[in-house]
């Protein structure tokens, strides 16, 4: 079964930026979309970028023109990179595949304070 592992996750003043990595256990080149998460301090845990393998991306509007979801097959990995930080943007960072999504991984803290 897929797994993914998060990381590149810290803490950051407003304005800083971040790039998370999320790595596969097997193989990349088939996952069609893949998705990152946001889980905020209520619990709630939404997406915040998807792509695909044919190159569209989508973002949420509160992330629109800050962040950029990217990957690379060959390392089996995907990327968020995160610029402008705000506070509310401080949340555990998860990834997924859109389609049949594997077990949550252990995700990856971002925290935005002064």
């Amino acid at each position: 079964q897929e797994q993914f592992v998060e990381s590149g996750g810290g803490s950051v003043k407003p304005g800083g930026s971040l790039k998370l990595s999320c790595t596969a256990s097997r193989s990349f080149d088939s996952i069609f979309s893949m998705a990152w998460y946001r889980q905020g301090p209520q619990n709630q845990r939404n997406r915040v970028a998807s792509d695909t393998t044919t190159g569209i991306t989508h973002y949420a509007d509160s992330v629109k023109g800050r962040f950029t979801i990217s990957r690379d097959n060959a390392k089996r990995t995907s990327y968020l990179e995160m610029n402008n930080l705000k506070p509310e943007d401080t949340g555990v960072y998860y990834c997924n595949s859109l389609i049949n999504p594997a077990p949550w991984g252990q995700g990856t803290q971002v925290t935005v304070s002064l």
